[in-house]
């Protein structure tokens, strides 16, 4: 009886116990390499997709830059996509929504018999930065190193580059520290190398209560205003792909040949690390703190990063029609 109480009840939080009606297809481009892949594998093999009315047609892409530009020419509906990105497009008049998808952040790393013990120790060493003089967590982490006394962007000796590269660098010697994503992070974590700070420990530094999603679903209002349900019950089947990976190890076996994780450590890092990252909280408190990090990028980066407002445009976040049976539904299932 309870196993077939948990079906229903699943059946009404992604279907909302509207009328049987056609399956509406949803356009998704995706980054090859990231780990929304992996999300939309557990979608497909426990088939959340076909219960929530959709049929999801993906599109796939090898950077995230491809993805933002498949936003903007329309030929996908929706992706996965950095939140300064959709930020500062919309304070230019771009009106995209965002969904947090997750917060799992990278951290300034070292190898385990490095001097380095924090960010004040890096004045006058290489430090090698995933990404450009603008990549997000950068700034953050410049933002916060500041408030304690240290501009890194003159005090250390930067040097940028793609994260595989800055990678190889601080393994060969080449960098002291380097600043990358947090896949790349957690695979050095196998590999002889420490954190000194975090993304997330910068994030708290500028005040805020939880990490901030740095990325997420982005969508057009125009498209959300015409297909809400359609979003709404991709965004409950999202969930639900997140409760199995949260609760199940087993559902990582089956996900694991789509990871590209070397050893049995770095697997148990990428699980661990992106179960870190799901987003648990509600939009109203996701936003308010999204609010405090604008507001600190917007004074290290001005509106060369942010655009022509120094405050979070209030429409950026969406919030699903059907929030509280969502929440109800992934409360149940835990």
């Amino acid at each position: 009886m309870r196993a077939t109480l948990f079906q229903i009840f699943v059946a009404l939080c992604l279907a909302g116990s509207v009328p049987a009606r056609a399956t509406d297809t949803l356009r998704i481009g995706l980054q090859t390499t990231g780990t929304f892949a992996w999300q939309l594998d557990v979608i497909r093999r426990h088939g959340l997709a076909e219960d929530a009315g959709l049929d999801l047609k993906i599109s796939e892409f090898a950077s995230p830059d491809a993805g933002k530009l498949a936003l903007n020419s329309g030929s996908v509906d929706l992706a996965v996509v950095d939140w300064l990105w959709a930020a500062r497009a919309r304070a230019l008049g771009a009106k995209w929504l965002f969904y947090p998808y997750s917060s799992a952040a990278g951290a300034i790393m070292v190898k385990d018999d490095s001097p380095i013990r924090g960010i004040k120790d890096l004045k006058g060493r290489v430090l090698g930065i995933a990404g450009g003089p603008l990549d997000k967590s950068w700034l953050i982490v410049q933002a916060a190193a500041i408030r304690q006394g240290i501009d890194l962007k003159h005090a250390a000796k930067l040097e940028y580059g793609a994260p595989p590269l800055i990678s190889q660098k601080l393994q060969q010697g080449e960098a002291e520290a380097s600043l990358n994503f947090w896949n790349f992070c957690a695979s050095l974590e196998t590999r002889g190398h420490r954190r000194i700070f975090d993304v997330r420990d910068a994030e708290a530094a500028l005040g805020l209560q939880q990490p901030v999603a740095l990325i997420g679903y982005v969508f057009s209002e125009q498209f959300a205003a015409t297909h809400e349900s359609a979003i709404d019950r991709f965004i409950a089947a999202a969930q639900q792909a997140n409760d199995i990976m949260l609760r199940s190890d087993e559902e990582w076996d089956s996900l694991r040949p789509l990871m590209n994780a070397d050893d049995d450590r770095t697997f148990k890092a990428y699980r661990d690390r992106t179960r870190e990252g799901m987003p648990q909280r509600p939009i109203a408190a996701e936003e308010a703190d999204a609010r405090t990090l604008f507001r600190a990028l917007a004074n290290i980066g001005g509106a060369d990063l942010v655009g022509p407002s120094r405050e979070l445009d209030r429409g950026l976040y969406y919030q699903p029609a059907r929030a509280e049976m969502q929440r109800c539904c992934r409360e149940y299932i835990r």
